[in-house]
């Protein structure tokens, strides 16, 4: 059984009115007291192992994305292509939209280690906040945490931008449950404008109690965002960094199909099954159709849309759903993908759920360290995309459950 559950009834999400809501184990839910305050375990680590990540990398002088990110802002104002090469600056390339620069500004406009420390912290701090505003136990809402910290922790080392952008995409989805379609559509929004992936989000409309407003929030915060950067830079550079940033994301998708082993990105269900199969030019689309159909299938049920187990599920699913079906996935944007696992785990009654997260936590998060031996890191778990598996594993179990499950709050 869960480690929260000793055979009484799920925690439903309305459980402050639940009595059969008992935790019969402090397995996940161990806290210390701050003066007054009860502080939750994991959230104390959860923050001081994000600063420590990110303060190693300032040590090391080794924060690339920082560069890239901070010069999202700067280029803008200075109307600079934003997606050209500065092999002075940084390497790599931008791949963010000029809305990034919104984000990045209050970071971007201090010195670098205070911005760089500051940015780092923000993100951490945001998805935790956002996970915590889930309607779930106290209990749940740590089990989640803790199953996500260490792709958290990968994700302050890589000083990246995935964990904020998870909570935009559940801070979406809980605004949408509380009704507050300004505030969720400015999420998807900012999610959208940003990185795509936060144009996942629209399939919580389905779920907006008023849908007309939904979509009018949607468009006006597009509008405005849109437009945003144009006050401080100007509208023709704006208009045709957003051509070229179409154009870079076409490019770099049609680079990322690449599964050479050294190629780091397109860890996802594709990179999983070429490099397996050795079909490099093995097509995605026959991926994305059974995405497609896996995602939009169970939403043909649509009396179990007012039950919010169903909703939780779909925002978990949204949450693998773009990382494993993504050609730019890569080590540390699977923060988004187990802090989707952690969901499905906390609402599973059944043994072998919690082997499975267990497989999930041990092969995606932690077989980049070093109690995985080199020679395992770099000839099977790389070279194969074997990171994937277990988020492709629960997606699967998810669509199946999505499709039979029999959702009730009674």
């Amino acid at each position: 059984m869960p480690l929260w559950n000793d055979n009484t009834q799920p925690c439903l999400p309305t459980f402050a009115s639940n009595p059969f809501c008992t935790v019969q184990t402090k397995s996940w839910n161990r806290t210390f007291r701050v003066g007054n305050t009860q502080v939750p375990l994991v959230y104390a680590v959860w923050m001081l192992l994000a600063l420590v990540a990110t303060a190693l990398e300032l040590s090391r002088n080794s924060f690339n994305n920082y560069h890239i990110y901070r010069y999202v802002h700067l280029h803008t104002v200075e109307q600079l292509p934003l997606y050209a090469e500065y092999p002075e600056k940084y390497f790599d390339n931008n791949h963010y939209g000029p809305v990034f620069g919104l984000l990045i500004a209050p970071f971007a406009m201090l010195p670098v280690p205070i911005g760089l420390l500051l940015w780092g912290i923000a993100n951490a701090a945001l998805l935790l906040y956002a996970i915590h505003s889930l309607p779930l136990t106290n209990t749940q809402k740590q089990a989640i945490a803790w199953i996500a910290l260490v792709e958290m922790m990968t994700a302050a080392h890589n000083v990246q931008f995935n964990s904020m952008l998870a909570a935009f995409m559940i801070l979406a989805f809980v605004h949408v449950q509380k009704g507050n379609n300004q505030w969720a559509t400015l999420f998807i929004a900012i999610g959208f404008l940003t990185k795509l992936y936060g144009i996942a989000g629209l399939c919580f409309f389905l779920f907006a109690k008023n849908k007309v407003s939904f979509v009018a929030w949607f468009l006006f915060w597009l509008l405005v965002l849109a437009v945003l950067p144009m006050t401080y830079s100007s509208v023709e550079y704006i208009i045709t960094t957003y051509q070229e940033w179409i154009q870079k994301l076409v490019y770099k998708n049609a680079k990322n199909a690449s599964v050479a082993v050294s190629n780091m990105q397109d860890i996802s269900m594709m990179g999983l099954v070429k490099r397996i199969a050795h079909l490099p030019n093995l097509s995605s689309m026959p991926f994305l159709a059974a995405a497609l159909v896996g995602f939009g299938l169970p939403l043909l049920r649509f009396k179990m849309y007012t039950q919010q187990w169903f909703q939780q599920y779909y925002l978990a699913l949204v949450l693998i759903t773009i990382v494993i079906f993504s050609s730019s996935a890569e080590s540390p944007t699977y923060v988004i993908a187990m802090v989707g696992a952690g969901l499905w785990y906390v609402w599973q009654k059944q043994t072998w759920a919690t082997y499975v997260i267990v497989f999930a936590v041990l092969l995606t998060s932690l077989s980049a360290t070093d109690l995985f031996p080199p020679v395992v890191r770099n000839e099977f778990i790389k070279p194969y995309a074997l990171k994937a598996l277990p988020c492709c594993l629960i997606w699967g179990i998810m669509v199946y459950q999505l499709l039979t499950k029999r959702f009730s709050e009674k």
